[in-house]
């Protein structure tokens, strides 16, 4: 029976080939739509969860009211590990984790890697595979290191890394005790390519027993059975007890399945994060199934009248509805299948440049068992839900009105094809308000002015010697015409690496403990990164050598203090008084699409870390990167030269948004081509059926373009009805995404006007091209038979 079914089936594909095709292609267009969005779907969702122990991994974060609101923030104190150790026998091991970079020198090889410093438990709690060592007796002492694979091979080429000794820094020399496998790309620690033990941080002098210091990740894996609440409970109070009565801060554990997806806290709690987005592609990918599936059934439906008498043959041979099912089912699961394998062919050809496009590995495992029955059973799905409804359609005519000739379709105001139709385009519609709205807002943000002159500015970080000669460099990059200027400071001016609630200044509130952003810079800042300076002077330490405790704040540092006359205010931090010598205008350190924080920027008796170079607009950016490197070369030799261009930093600050808009965008696109397949497909077989009308009309007189526009006003008009439900609806879900930004646009009518004309044009264009073929056609062909 199977067997008679698919070869039926095969026969109705290849007599209607132009359906057939129609059917196809809009099937595999959608499932391969919907393949590479589960694929990424999938890859969000599967962060850190292949290590065996995810259920009892936590990472600890702090909890405290900043201002009006309680904060949480995952950087806490470097001795709280060992304290929480030693202090609950619930935690069965801790790993503090510190990011860094160093150089590393084989011989005449010297290479920068970029790694971590944890406690000698990490690997055991973590599943990362090790190649080469012993997990049990790794990272104990701080002459080793573990190093990833590809490390190993940059380093040592062919040879076996482990035993090998290595230099960091030029300084100390340590022995490679592991090598990992490279990282994956599902991970929160996907750049580590090497680990350090955290004896080697101590060693150098890189760790402090200081509570008030957040500066590092801490990680635990508590004992099978202890639960999350219970340790919250006993944990909360560990750094009160360690920092003072006066300390308000509680610890919390935030457990591994959540660490990438559910991130997101207001008021001290989850509310979400990247699982929002996560669950929106999803329904992006259910909704283009969907479209792709009412294809099939409105071109199938509509052809029921070519199918009507094979029905009544069926059933008057003794055919009962069950089996007539069975053979529609089987049809649409063909389809399906065949639509499948194309869909898979298109997925893999199009995962590497999808993957490129979100920045992400993504592959199909082509190998796995898991992977066959996942396709199967989607194909299968996907079958059953395009097929279902003709295959009830279909197996209810009746065969004596069939047989006599009278059965015809009523031509319904609303039928369910209609319904359809206006469904698909109402989605079409959503996504394309959806995109428009994402661009606009990512624009918005783009165009927003951001406190400084991004162009023909540099920073580079102070590594081996450049701390050291920053004199000797910064007097060659001025006197040579390289530079115009050129400021040290503690961060890039597009980040900001320091804050704290701990500044005093005349009239602060006692309970106010506002964050406030801190960065550090000798000398011309203003000059350096094109600060615009809206009262005072920039820093000065050759005029006004008292600079060196001179503090410069922002518009929004002006407002919190409450100063009417900054200027000459005194402001107390870490132990020194600063005096204010000038107020900026608020510039953008942190998000573009969030408001501007209270900023200080402090003198010369700061810290530094990078090095801002303004070049000389006079030499063209090839010519001031190679005098710049020849400088940094002279007093840095064991270093190769980085830079970062400020205005590229700046605009890394809107990937992630446009990796999420063009995504949306080419989903969107998709979405509207299969809705108008499916209406070509609709169109063509109308103006089939209407042959002898249209003749008839023509003959009497109509014109080409009355029989163009009688044929396309049905379409017109659910087109129109789409956009009447798509408005609202669409309208809701984009105040409500726009609602997690404070600079954020305001929803126009002009998006959805622009959508709504979009899709009626293309929808009008591709009926058009049926209606226009249909009307130029010579009547004499329809009526000969008449």
């Amino acid at each position: 029976m199977i067997k008679n079914y698919i070869k039926i089936a095969w026969r109705n594909l290849l007599k209607n080939k132009g359906y057939s095709i129609l059917n196809i292609t809009g099937l595999a267009i959608g499932m391969a739509a919907a393949m590479l969005i589960l694929s990424w779907v999938q890859n969000e969702r599967s962060f850190d969860l292949f290590h065996h122990k995810k259920d009892q991994l936590f990472l600890v974060g702090n909890r405290a009211n900043w201002g009006d609101k309680l904060q949480v923030w995952f950087y806490t104190p470097k001795p709280l590990g060992p304290a929480a150790k030693a202090e609950f026998p619930e935690i069965a091991h801790y790993s503090r984790y510190s990011d860094n970079s160093f150089l590393f020198s084989v011989g005449d090889k010297k290479l920068k890697g970029q790694g971590a410093f944890v406690d000698s438990a990490f690997l055991s709690m973590f599943d990362f595979p090790l190649l080469e060592g012993d997990k049990e007796h790794i990272l104990k002492t701080p002459t080793e290191i573990v190093i990833s694979q590809s490390l190993a091979k940059r380093l040592f080429g062919k040879e076996e890394a482990l035993g090998k000794t290595l230099k960091i820094d030029s300084v100390d020399v340590v022995t490679v005790s592991g090598v990992l496998a490279d990282m994956p790309g599902n991970t929160r620690f996907t750049d580590v390519e090497f680990l350090l033990p955290w004896k080697y941080m101590e060693k150098i002098g890189y760790s402090d027993e200081y509570w008030s210091n957040n500066s590092v990740q801490t990680y635990v894996e508590l004992n099978p059975g202890i639960s999350k609440e219970a340790m919250d409970r006993k944990i909360k109070d560990i750094t009160k007890r360690h920092n003072g009565p006066e300390e308000d801060t509680e610890v919390l554990l935030h457990a591994l399945p959540d660490w990438w997806l559910r991130s997101k806290f207001e008021n001290g709690k989850i509310v979400g994060g990247r699982i929002d987005m996560v669950n929106l592609f999803t329904l992006i990918a259910v909704f283009i199934l969907v479209i792709a599936c009412i294809n099939f059934m409105n071109i199938s439906t509509a052809r029921s009248e070519k199918r009507a008498k094979e029905v009544g043959i069926r059933k008057v041979a003794g055919a009962y509805r069950v089996s007539l099912i069975g053979q529609f089912l089987s049809e649409s699961i063909l389809i399906a299948t065949i639509s499948g394998l194309i869909a898979l062919f298109i997925t893999w050809l199009a995962l590497p440049s999808f993957g490129n496009l979100i920045s992400r590995r993504l592959a199909v495992d082509f190998g796995h068992l898991q992977f066959w029955l996942n396709a199967v059973g989607f194909i299968l799905i996907t079958g059953l839900l395009a097929g279902s409804f003709p295959a009830f359609f279909l197996s209810s005519f009746q065969p004596v009105k069939v047989l006599k000739g009278t059965f015809k379709q009523a031509k319904a105001t609303f039928s369910l094809r209609k319904i359809l139709v206006v469904v698909q385009f109402t989605i079409a519609i959503i996504l394309i308000i959806s995109t428009l709205a994402v661009h606009k807002q990512i624009q918005y943000a783009k165009d927003r002015e951001n406190g400084y002159d991004k162009n023909n500015v540099v920073y580079i970080s102070e590594e081996g010697e450049v701390a050291k000669n920053s004199k000797l460099i910064k007097n060659e990059l001025l006197q040579g015409g390289v530079a115009v200027s050129v400021t040290r400071s503690n961060s890039p001016i597009t980040e900001s690496w320091s804050n704290s609630n701990g500044f005093w200044w005349q009239g602060k509130a006692p309970n106010d403990k506002t964050l406030i952003d801190r960065m550090c810079a000798d000398e011309h800042i203003v000059k350096t990164a094109g600060l615009r300076l809206v009262a005072g002077r920039d820093m000065d330490l050759t005029q006004y050598p008292t600079d060196s405790t001179a503090i410069l704040l922002n518009e929004s540092a002006v407002r919190l203090m409450g100063f009417k006359d900054p200027i000459g205010q005194l402001i107390k931090d870490n132990g020194i008084e600063w005096h204010v010598v000038g107020v900026v205008a608020d510039f953008i350190s942190r998000s573009p699409y969030e408001p501007v924080e209270p900023a200080v920027i402090e003198g010369a008796k700061g810290w530094f870390n990078v090095m801002h170079i303004k070049f000389n607009p006079a030499l063209s950016t090839a010519t001031a990167l190679a005098k710049t490197e020849a400088i940094f070369k002279r007093y840095n030799p064991n270093y190769p030269f980085a830079y970062n261009f400020v205005d590229k930093a700046y605009a890394a600050k809107f990937k992630e948004s446009e990796q999420t808009g063009t995504m949306a965008a080419l989903f969107a696109f998709l979405t509207i081509f299969i809705s108008c397949l499916g209406l070509f497909g609709l169109a063509a077989y109308m103006a089939e059926n209407r042959t002898k009308e249209i003749g008839v009309r023509k003959v009497l007189g109509a014109s080409v373009f009355s029989i163009t526009r009688l044929l396309s006003k049905e379409f017109a008009w659910l087109v129109i009805i789409s956009c009447l439900v798509a408005f609202p609806i669409a309208y809701w879900a984009m105040d409500k995404f726009l609602e997690a930004y404070t600079y954020r646009i305001s929803l126009g009518w002009g998006l959805f006007i622009i959508a709504g004309l979009g899709a009626l044009i293309l929808a009008l264009l591709t009926v058009s091209s049926q209606a226009i073929k249909a009307a130029i056609a010579n009547p004499i062909d329809s009526l000969r038979n008449e």
